[in-house]
């Protein structure tokens, strides 16, 4: 069941340019499952769009719908992007505010604070990775008691990420919305995910395709030889059949298992019990 979108700062959004709805004022939409079926997790779904839209239909409400059946919370943030002006940190600090929100309301929503997850699509999934290289424990001193919630998410869904800012095999467009052009170079290899990852970056669930031509498998590979060197639980899963923005995968054989090994790979680390 699905909830009327609501305000990811219900009293006034930081660095807004303007007051139109998801292009300039971040909304967060809840989606609880059945009580029959209800898990203590939840995770944060981000579509994807490069950096210069949103997706937020088959990689946002249909990814909610799914994770609602197996008793998953799902909370789909539309995070600002770079495309109407807002560069980075300003999609991060919109997806560690939906991090911290949901933390904060865990006995609201029924789910344990420490089973907190973060899902991404293409650039959402440099979004969500970005999340899970870049966060901190909350401001104990903050006025507002949201922001003293740490921003870790507890585990991360990359599906076709982009994670390489700093290499050819990159997505060219989503690191020009996001830094511009002529990004100073450490600020181009500190948004390359794959280069942050530490022994405390979250356990990760990644797939791909072989076939996509946008965003090259190269980029999950990467993330998880990281995750992998640093002792970090991961599991990933390339698909040969595909083109980039598959979404479910409904209709393409194999592809669309990645769903169900997704749930599994949840449910073997405990984040379904």
């Amino acid at each position: 069941m699905n909830s009327t979108p609501e305000l990811l700062w219900p009293k006034q959004t930081p660095d807004a340019n303007g007051t139109e709805p998801v292009r300039d004022i971040p909304l967060l939409t809840v989606y609880e499952p059945s009580n029959c079926f209800r898990k203590k997790a939840a995770v944060i779904v981000c579509p994807g769009g490069g950096y210069s839209g949103l997706a937020s239909a088959h990689e946002g409400h249909d990814i909610a719908k799914w994770l609602n059946c197996m008793g998953v919370t799902a909370i789909i943030l539309e995070y600002r992007v770079g495309a109407n002006g807002y560069k980075h940190p300003i999609p991060l600090q919109d997806a560690q505010r939906a991090i911290r929100t949901v933390r904060s309301r865990s006995g609201e929503l029924g789910i344990e604070p420490d089973r907190i997850g973060i899902l991404g699509f293409s650039a959402g999934g440099h979004l969500a990775s970005t999340a899970g290289t870049h966060f901190d424990a909350g401001n104990p001193d903050s006025e507002d008691p949201v922001e003293r919630f740490s921003s870790r998410p507890d585990f991360m869904v990359l599906c076709y990420p982009v994670i390489a800012f700093a290499e050819t095999y990159g997505h060219t467009g989503s690191r020009i919305n996001l830094i511009g052009e002529d990004a100073p170079q450490e600020l181009v290899e500190h948004l390359s995910n794959e280069r942050q990852v530490t022994a405390d970056t979250p356990p990760t669930f990644l797939f791909h395709t072989d076939e996509d031509p946008g965003v090259p498998a190269e980029n999950s590979v990467a993330f998880y030889l990281a995750l992998r060197k640093a002792g970090v639980p991961a599991e990933m899963h390339i698909y040969n059949k595909g083109p980039h923005g598959v979404g479910l995968a409904k209709n393409i054989p194999g592809t669309r298992g990645w769903s169900q090994a997704c749930e599994h790979w949840m449910e073997n680390m405990g984040f379904l019990a």
